[in-house]
């Protein structure tokens, strides 16, 4: 069954790492949903989470191959444990002042955040899962979304795994 993954890759923080990675999801015909890279807890290495679609066969076939690149250091099917995933997203709305009291209302609901106001538009900051920036995002469409951006999804297995 086709379902989406979150993939942790440790891997060394070396130029050209990144597109390595990604090299080898296009040459084999896997479509990288969303990837965040940055800094681990460990020096010299970065965190690398990727999200992809696929069967658990797609998924065996990725790791092996992610394996054979020689500065991964470890890749952790993330899906397969409890884990905990977020997202931020700036959502540029446009807002007449008659209609700022009802996206307030939707950014309260959803503990969002305004973090800017012009005359025409307001900015808002959410921050979850991706199914709640994906709810969020369907409310704000009647108001007319001027701009989008959407970091994609970092995440960690939970507790003491």
């Amino acid at each position: 069954m086709m379902m989406n993954h979150a993939i942790a890759v440790l891997v060394n923080d070396q130029p050209g790492v990144l597109q390595r990675v990604s090299g080898l999801f296009g040459r084999r015909g896997f479509n990288i949903e969303s990837i965040t890279v940055g800094q681990s807890e460990e020096p010299g290495l970065s965190r690398m989470v990727i999200v992809t679609k696929g069967d658990d066969h797609t998924l065996e076939q990725i790791e092996k191959q992610l394996y054979k690149l020689i500065d991964v250091i470890k890749v952790v099917n993330l899906s397969t444990m409890p884990m905990v995933s977020r997202e931020l997203a700036l959502i540029k709305v446009k807002s007449e002042p008659a209609e700022r009291p009802e996206i307030m209302g939707l950014v309260e609901t959803f503990r969002a955040a305004v973090v800017d106001i012009g005359t025409k538009n307001m900015m808002v900051q959410v921050v979850g899962d991706t199914d709640k920036i994906d709810a969020m995002l369907e409310l704000l469409k009647p108001y007319g979304v001027q701009e989008l951006s959407r970091t994609g999804v970092t995440a960690m297995t939970r507790g003491n795994l």
